[in-house]
């Protein structure tokens, strides 16, 4: 169980204290010089990035979007990452291979499965380093849920000896929804007290209540809101393009360890691909914000799937992907536009 810090009185220093008030293990506050807090922090490793400037060791970060946007594919994607060791094309990873235990609350396995091979056949092979952790559908009468979820999340987190952990998603670590600062905090405060005590990295995925494509996306569209973006060290997003449903863009929305990197002025372009038995997320571009926003983006919508099959009809034995690389876009929309063009010429 989450061990409760207890408060006790705080007693005036001694001479010989140097005016400093003697810490404990049961103290709930430190009380340090600046230099002091400087030199022990000193001792203790630089932060390292777990997925580019999004997601630094040591943090408690959100990644929130809409339904079916993709969270939990690149979050998987972010997870087979840490535990081989291995940096996602187009993005850095600066930690080592290890432990990574991902609580999916989502998918079943069967789902997962699906994911992760071609037609349930040929699977993906994961690292053993990589821990999916699920509900047992026998074991949940409680009559304290939520208590009984963080306390099986904290004996999993003992037991496994891992210090990154990803959560799919906040809605399951609440009874109720976390759309108010009453639900929202109690929940931010337990994933900070297991962070603190055992040094851990967290990733929580959240949803986002139906948003205006119109407007770029910032803190207020994740549910509970400020609420939650106040306990947190970094926060970043996923959104669609206007443009292309098929494009994905990652947007940088809070970060304590960096200056915000990719803002509204360079997001991350992506696809979602699955080129063998991987689901994924594919970096192919970075671009403003603006320019996948709904009013901003109508008429040059037109304008590209009209310029894709002009240059299609001018060169009949063109490829996709090339087609994608003359008109700075990708071969997924092509394909689509190509084949919905076919389908209305029969």
């Amino acid at each position: 169980m989450i061990e409760k810090l207890a408060f006790k009185p705080i007693k005036k220093a001694s001479n010989e204290s140097n005016e400093n008030l003697a810490t404990t293990k049961r103290d709930l506050l430190r009380i340090r010089s600046a230099n002091q807090c400087i030199e022990e922090a000193k001792n203790r490793p630089i932060p390292k990035m777990l997925f580019n400037e999004f997601w630094h060791e040591g943090e408690l970060c959100i990644l929130f979007a809409d339904t079916n946007v993709g969270k939990s594919i690149l979050a998987v994607q972010i997870a087979n990452s840490i535990s081989k060791g291995e940096a996602i094309k187009g993005f850095e990873l600066a930690s080592q291979k290890q432990k990574v235990l991902y609580f999916d609350f989502e998918m079943s396995d069967k789902q997962f499965e699906k994911r992760y091979s071609i037609n349930y056949d040929n699977h993906y092979q994961f690292d053993d380093n990589f821990l999916r952790i699920e509900l047992n559908p026998n074991c949940t009468d409680f009559e304290d849920f939520e208590k009984e979820l963080f306390a099986s999340i904290e004996q999993a987190l003992i037991k496994e000896l891992s210090t990154i952990l990803i959560i799919d998603n906040l809605t399951y670590l609440k009874t109720q929804a976390t759309e108010t600062a009453k639900e929202a905090l109690p929940l931010m405060k337990r994933l900070k007290e297991l962070k603190i005590k055992y040094n851990l990295s967290i990733l929580a995925l959240a949803h986002t209540p139906k948003r205006d494509m119109a407007k770029p996306i910032t803190h207020n569209d994740l549910a509970g809101s400020k609420h939650l973006a106040n306990f947190v060290d970094s926060i970043f997003a996923i959104g669609v393009s206007s443009n292309d449903k098929s494009v994905r863009y990652i947007k940088q929305i809070k970060s304590r360890a960096t200056e915000l990197i990719y803002d509204s002025e360079n997001v991350i372009l992506c696809y979602i691909e699955q080129p063998f038995n991987f689901l994924q997320f594919h970096l192919f571009n970075y671009g403003d914000e603006r320019e996948h926003l709904k009013q901003h983006s109508q008429g040059k919508n037109e304008d590209l799937n009209q310029a894709i099959l002009d240059l299609k009809s001018q060169e009949p034995l063109i490829s996709d992907r090339e087609i994608a690389k003359r008109l700075d876009t990708n071969h997924v929309r092509v394909g689509r536009v190509l084949n919905r063009s076919k389908m209305e010429q029969v």
